[in-house]
């Protein structure tokens, strides 16, 4: 049936669309709103609506009075809240909660909990204490079933420590620590075996540690070092910062390098530092002259003002040295002279 509005130039055509009577009236009025939307139009933009949405009667009204622009907004709108997923109570989500407790926290100079038990590759119970007391240790968090950033964090400090001059088990060692109390000493053995055939160098195997343990001796290992993570029930992974620390013989945190990548220099650095300059060469002395931890964003940086004074240093030491020769030469004329008039 087609009817004709004066005024408005607008055809309505009554189609047999029925809007099915399971549907609550919401669902009911989109569905209607739908059809009415794709229903054949006039050349006047007429718009259709099925019959039998709150009555026939009230569903011609609404063609004979709303505009094209109200059936998008009423479709929108509908559409919307058919489709709009519930929020938490608080507006927050699960994964925000979860990321809030992710960080770094730096701790320098902090006394790790040394007492605490672990156990090694090979099954052996085992106390922190065992690897500090002579020289310094790179500690590293991880898990040995991550899928992804353990992998890189180890990935990127194996590839400093090939770039590095010192040995591991010689000047340092490494103790890597699993943050998952399920995994298995079977499994740490499996990863130190992926990480020292690449390495490749004599002395590693005594000097690379990778240990598991008791959920309370992670915890508290953790939080001391400021190690803050969390477990995603629903994804069955643990969700954490990237880093590695330096510590002294004393089990105390001396740096923090972030990241996936180390630079072999400012790890070089920060072993020297950490050993209490008992290892490295003079010529580290002379770079941690120039180069400055910056805890903020883990790395060393140069310091202007350390240069400045060593490039002045190094212009007054030349001067002096230009001024010595000089006066060494002319008290040789001097006294090749007077011996000449003696003559």
């Amino acid at each position: 049936m087609n009817v004709k509005r004066e005024g408005l130039g607008i055809e309505v055509r009554k189609v047999i669309y029925r809007c099915p009577d399971k549907f609550f009236p919401l669902a009911r009025g989109a569905w209607c709103v739908f059809h009415s939307f794709y229903a054949p139009r006039t050349t006047h933009h007429g718009y259709c609506l099925g019959e039998n949405f709150s009555g026939g009667l009230y569903c011609r009204l609404v063609s004979y009075y709303l505009l094209p622009t109200a059936y998008y907004l009423l479709l929108a709108i509908c559409l919307l809240s058919l489709l709009a997923i519930p929020a938490q109570a608080d507006g927050s989500h699960p994964a925000d909660e979860i990321i809030k407790g992710i960080e770094f926290e730096q701790k320098l100079h902090q006394q790790l909990p040394l007492e605490l038990t672990f156990q090694d590759e090979a099954g052996q119970t085992v106390k922190l204490a065992n690897y500090f007391g002579e020289k310094p240790v790179i500690l590293v968090f991880a898990y040995y079933e991550c899928p992804m950033l353990c992998t890189l964090v180890l990935n990127g400090l194996l590839t400093s420590l090939n770039e590095l001059a010192f040995d591991v088990g010689d000047q340092f060692e490494i103790v890597t620590v699993s943050i998952d109390p399920t995994e298995t000493p079977e499994l740490a053995a499996t990863k130190k075996e992926v990480y020292l055939k690449p390495y490749g160098r004599p002395g590693a195997t005594k000097g690379w540690h990778f240990l598991t343990g008791e959920q309370a001796a992670i915890e508290q290992l953790t939080q001391a070092a400021g190690f803050h993570y969390q477990y995603d029930v629903e994804k069955g992974e643990y969700a954490h910062p990237t880093g590695i620390m330096v510590l002294t013989s004393e089990g105390k945190i001396a740096r923090y390098f972030y990241g996936i990548d180390f630079p072999a220099r400012d790890l070089r650095l920060g072993l020297v530092e950490a050993a209490a300059n008992k290892i490295g060469s003079p010529i580290d002395q002379l770079l941690l002259l120039c180069y400055h931890y910056d805890p903020v964003v883990g790395q060393y940086t140069v310091t202007i003002m350390n240069i400045i004074r060593l490039a002045g240093l190094t212009t007054v030491g030349a001067i002096g040295a230009v001024i010595a020769v000089l006066l060494r030469r002319d008290r040789d004329r001097r006294l090749g002279d007077s011996v000449l008039s003696k003559a």
